[in-house]
């Protein structure tokens, strides 16, 4: 008897895994490599339109796209009538929807338009997907003041606004939301906001005051759950810093991306702690560098290279304050750390210089496909990076941080190098040097050479 049960077992075993379901594709990383793109904050701040977002789209989809720039993102504001008011919020006035979210202007979005209705960023988003872009927007964390006030219903749910607002959470430095309470019609807010811009085609939401003064991880848990309730892959981008690498291990699995400082503008040291400078975004940059990673990458925030105008986000228009030696150290820092790379250039304006910057395959490579990147050495302000290509090879980034040039005479094993000699090739201008033991090369103030390495 006991062998007839144990031969029925061993059929039945057999039998289910005949049956047994097909194994599960994992689903792709979101955001597998830093993502690439374009932000309209550098160059028009508050005040971007229709027709200036759709000029630079064109110049990011024959320009820019062929080497991985991808993502097309419009900044604050395309919610206000008269956003040259801002330093006046009594008199802001915006454009809302019946369930209190923000929608475009039309007067500055014309084609949100559609049959008399206004559709949003709808056909705006199909347009930009058509010349193989993605598309983004910002906003602020939180429910408009506005819809509290007038207590409108959320779609989809039972909720109205007062409901979901903490009226004793404003952003500090942003007057048009109030906070929301992490409750089930706080949720059911956020899902409503990402329901209508996964309906928009929104590939990438860039979310501010909510990553640092203040950090708020409930209100980061509640969008990251509306976003998989969309089943839309949108990569979250948290604002602003700079974000504490003691919540690293709780904001990896709900943002695949997040400011490490705060705002970064184009300043080699600037006189006060805001804005941020480039000169001091080392510090932060090899301490964030560990936790970059497939779908979670630390953001040292946008590159304000080229023409910044006609309306930056901050001072007046101008060309970059950066030199060409500080645009390469930025550059190169940006791709050691693997940052992301969101440009803020007035792209209607690109000049060959800055195309040329930009377009670098082998640095852009680097930021895409690089690993184990690390800063490795700090001399005074001689500041060392290392990071590992395919097939065995190393690249090794030395920035000159001092205000005149400098010799650097070192051996590679100094910087940890596994091989005692290496053949090397300068990435930014092509210069090939036969294998030796070590780097000696004079470095412009302010300015960096990297290497790529074979043994």
């Amino acid at each position: 008897m006991k062998s007839t049960l144990r031969i029925f077992a061993l059929g039945l075993i057999c039998l289910l895994s005949v049956f047994r379901a097909p194994a599960q594709t994992p689903k792709p990383v979101l955001a597998a490599t830093p993502p690439m793109g374009w932000n309209s904050w550098d160059a028009y701040g508050l005040t971007i339109t229709e027709a200036q977002f759709r000029d630079n789209v064109a110049v990011l989809a024959k320009t820019l796209r062929p080497f991985g720039w991808s993502y097309a993102v419009i900044d604050e504001g395309w919610f206000l009538k008269n956003p040259l008011d801002r330093p006046s919020p009594e008199k802001l006035a915006y454009e809302i929807d019946a369930n209190g979210r923000y929608i475009p202007v039309p007067a500055r979005f014309p084609s949100a338009l559609e049959g008399g209705r206004n559709m949003g960023f709808a056909q705006l988003g199909r347009d930009v997907h058509a010349q193989g872009l993605k598309f983004g927007i910002h906003i602020v964390r939180g429910i408009p003041r506005e819809s509290v006030a007038r207590n409108l219903p959320i779609a989809g749910s039972r909720f109205q606004s007062v409901d979901a607002a903490d009226q004793t959470d404003p952003c500090p430095w942003d007057p048009t939301n109030w906070g929301v309470k992490d409750t089930p019609a706080g949720q059911a807010w956020y899902d409503s906001l990402l329901a209508q811009y996964a309906a928009w085609g929104v590939d990438y939401l860039k979310v501010d005051c909510i990553s640092d003064h203040p950090y708020k991880p409930a209100e980061i848990r509640m969008l990251h759950r509306a976003i998989a309730k969309t089943g839309r892959p949108i990569v979250l981008s948290l604002s602003p810093g700079p974000t504490s690498p003691g919540v690293a291990k709780e904001l990896i699995p709900m943002a695949q991306m997040w400011r490490i400082s705060d705002d970064m503008w184009d300043y080699w040291k600037s006189p006060s702690h805001f804005p941020r400078n480039l000169y001091s975004q080392f510090e932060l940059a090899a301490a964030w560098a560990p936790y970059a990673k497939p779908g979670t990458w630390p953001d040292a925030d946008m590159l304000p290279f080229g023409y910044l105008g006609p309306e930056p986000g901050d001072g007046k228009a101008r060309d970059s304050r950066l030199t060409h030696d500080e645009q390469r150290t930025m550059m190169t820092l940006w791709a050691m750390m693997r940052s992301p790379l969101v440009l803020g250039a007035n792209l209607t304006n690109l000049d060959d210089w800055t195309t040329k910057l930009l377009t670098n395959r082998d640095v852009l490579a680097v930021d895409q496909l690089g690993h184990g990147q690390r800063q490795v050495s700090r001399e005074g302000d001689i500041v060392v990076w290392s990071s590992e290509g395919a097939g065995g090879v190393r690249y090794l980034a030395v920035f000159n941080l001092n205000d005149s040039e400098r010799k650097v005479v070192r051996s590679y094993g100094f910087y940890n190098l596994p091989a005692k000699r290496y053949a090397a090739r300068e990435l930014w201008s092509g210069v090939e040097s036969p294998a030796a033991e070590g780097v000696a090369v004079m470095i412009p103030a302010h300015g960096c050479v990297l290497f790529e390495l074979k043994p």
